[in-house]
This record gives C-alpha cells, sequence and structure tokens, in this order.
C-alpha cells in the first residue's frame, strides 16, 4: 500500500510562519501576531483550557489545578482524564470555580460499543455539548477503514444527537496522509453527515500532518469545527505555548466564524511547567486582534 506525506501542503502553510520567525526571532512572534491585525478577538467565554496538558498537577490536586486556570482566566475546560474522579465530582469541582466542560474525550471503542449510552450521560453530568473521539485505532488506517469510521461515526452521531449532544472527532497528524491517492481526512470530512458529526480541530497537527490551511477548511466545510485545540509549533517541530511558535494563528482564524468555531482550547502535549504553558497561552489568546 502506497502511503505518502502531503509535504508540500505542509511546506506551504508554514512558509510563510516561519520565514516571519526568522526576521524576527521567536521571542517577538507574539507581539508580531498581534500587529497589523484587525479589531477581531476571541470572546473570552470561548478561552478554554484542554485538560490533557494540565495532567501531572490534576493528579496531584484536581480542584486545585481547575481553580489555578479560573484565576488565569479560563472560562471553559475540555476534560481528557478523570484522575479517578467521577463526573458528578469533576461536575462540582467546576461549578465551584465556575468553569464549564463542553466537551469531554472518549476513545473509540467506548463511542462504538455498548457503553456509548453511560459516556453520553457522562458528558451531560460534566455539563458538555460534545462528546468526543480523540484518536483511531492503528488497524483502521486505511481509505477502507476510514469509511468505516465515517459509518460508526454517523451511527454514534445520531445517538449523541437523540440525546441533545454533538459527537466530534479529534485529529492528529496522521489523519491528514493521503493513502492510495486518498486523504484520509477528506475522507470523514465527506463521508459523515455534517448534522451528526464534526471536527475538533488540532492545529498542531493539522499542520504537521500536512493538511490545507486550517483557514481553508473553515470555509470548505463550513460549520463543521465548533471546537479547536490551539497549539503552536517551534521551529524544531516541537510543541510550543500557543503564540511562541511559527503557526500564524490569526490567518487561521480569519475564517474561524465561518467554520462554526465556538471554542479555543488551549493545549500543549509536553509542557515543562504546565501553569506557566497555562499562563503564557492564556496572555496570548486574550490580547491577540485578528
Amino acid at each position: 500500500m502506497a502511503t505518502q506525506h502531503a509535504n508540500g501542503a505542509r511546506r506551504a502553510f508554514l512558509g510563510t510562519a516561519v520565514g516571519a520567525v526568522a526576521a524576527v526571532g521567536l521571542g517577538a512572534a507574539p507581539a508580531a501576531a498581534t500587529a497589523g491585525r484587525g479589531c477581531r478577538r476571541i470572546p473570552p467565554s470561548g478561552i478554554g483550557m484542554h485538560l490533557y496538558t494540565m495532567r501531572s498537577a490534576l493528579a496531584a490536586d484536581f480542584a486545585g489545578t481547575l481553580e489555578q486556570l479560573a484565576d488565569i482566566g479560563y472560562a471553559t475546560v475540555g476534560v481528557s482524564g478523570r484522575h479517578g474522579h467521577s463526573p458528578t465530582a469533576i461536575r462540582q469541582m467546576l461549578d465551584r470555580t465556575r468553569l464549564k466542560a463542553v466537551l469531554e474525550h472518549v476513545g473509540y471503542d467506548i463511542v462504538t460499543g455498548t457503553r456509548l449510552p453511560q459516556a453520553l450521560q457522562d458528558v451531560h453530568t460534566l455539563g458538555g455539548q460534545w462528546i468526543v473521539v480523540p484518536s483511531l485505532p492503528g488497524s483502521l488506517h486505511s481509505p477502507d477503514g476510514y469509511r468505516e469510521v465515517a459509518r460508526q461515526f454517523n451511527r454514534a452521531g445520531l445517538a449523541a444527537r437523540e440525546s441533545g449532544l454533538k459527537l466530534l472527532y479529534h485529529n492528529h497528524g496522521s489523519d491528514h496522509q493521503v493513502v492510495d491517492g486518498v486523504s484520509l481526512y477528506d475522507i470523514l470530512l465527506k463521508e459523515t453527515d455534517p448534522e451528526l458529526v464534526g471536527f475538533e480541530l488540532d492545529l498542531y497537527w493539522a499542520a504537521d500532518g500536512g493538511s490545507s490551511d486550517p483557514g481553508e477548511l473553515f470555509v470548505r466545510h463550513r460549520g463543521r469545527f465548533p471546537a479547536l485545540h490551539v497549539k503552536d509549533m517551534a521551529a524544531n517541530g516541537d510543541f510550543a505555548d500557543v503564540g511562541s511558535g511559527i503557526l500564524d494563528f490569526p490567518a487561521m482564524f480569519d475564517t474561524a466564524r465561518q467554520g462554526g468555531v465556538r471554542q479555543w482550547l488551549v493545549e500543549h502535549d509536553a509542557p515543562a511547567d504546565p501553569f506557566a504553558s497555562a499562563r503564557a497561552s492564556y496572555r496570548y489568546l486574550s490580547r491577540l486582534r485578528y
């Protein structure tokens, strides 16, 4: 089976940002991202934290971590791992801090199996509106596999809609590969029902995997991206605090309204200091104009 990365698209997508960073230095990236832009801003209620970023802190002190995120200014969270707490207990901790859970990541095997009804109820208990599949089994990594995933997502998406929620899919770099001449991610976009299935677009992985510019995805597939993972890329390809790397977020967000974006959830997969990362990323997004 022939497999290839769409490196040309990735080079085109990153080229302008890399050139800008090379000219001014990584330290100047946040200022450069806001200078000369428009007057639009992310609504404060739309700036959230995907809790995978904070997993080490949550394991030590779940309630205290939520309190610190609220103090920084975050309004919402995406739940990814409960660290031994029930959905009810997490909801109580969220309510005390006035944070709102907008979604939970739930495994593909659960969403496509007999445990889906309980998973939907758990998202309701948390106060969320989206149930999100975070990744797919490697055994499905083929055009036929993704077509089967699309069928399963349509079925689960119907159940989610009947419960008052919506099913989303979160991408990784491999989702954007071209296999046997077919873009795997495009299969999901084209073969899932927009009324039943949406997408939580991870901006780092879209860039790393060679996807089209997210801004173009928002235009071509209007209303299908209610949530984003706002994750930055360092010049060497590593993860970076939002605003300190090479991704051109103002350009991406220019068409966010067409894409239906309502939540901008910060994520850093491997922060040296999760709270310092959370503060820096929030500062950038709260000040961003595009």
